[in-house]
């Protein structure tokens, strides 16, 4: 794990990633976050760049391929599977099926944004905050 590496969020609400540019801007955290506005993108990105992304937030419902078939691919794709790269899902509501579907997918959280701006802020420095303490194989080398 990269925890230096940007921050990959697939979003299509631009909206929404005006505002967590906003938050991630408040919490001073030094990873560049970098947004996509489908799972195509991200997945393109992911396989070309040379730099191991710190995580992935994810929403579920997105245009082209959704959160759960981008998922699929990247836990698949042995060369980004050994990356160590966190997928969480952050999306706007949740029911018992997608959550259990999700974590028989290993996802490493599912999250539903929250409503305010505050509690947005909150949850996103707890996200960063767990995954920075977090210790991952990708730290051990070749011991």
């Amino acid at each position: 794990m990269n925890k230096n590496g940007p921050v990959v969020v697939i979003e299509d609400d631009e909206d929404d990633q005006i505002v967590l540019s906003e938050i991630f801007k408040i919490l001073d955290y030094k990873n560049k976050i970098v947004f996509f506005k489908d799972g195509d993108l991200a997945l393109e990105y992911l396989n070309k760049t040379d730099t191991i992304p710190f995580l992935i937030l994810s929403d579920i419902n997105m245009p082209k391929i959704n959160g759960f078939e981008l998922r699929s691919r990247i836990h698949t794709n042995e060369q980004l599977h050994l990356k160590c790269i966190p997928y969480l899902f952050f999306t706007t509501s949740a029911n018992r099926k997608s959550v259990v579907e999700a974590y028989a997918m290993s996802v490493q959280g599912f999250f539903v944004k929250p409503d305010t701006h505050q509690k947005l802020e909150n949850t996103i420095r707890k996200i960063m905050e767990y995954w920075r303490e977090c210790i991952a194989p990708s730290e051990y080398g070749d011991e």
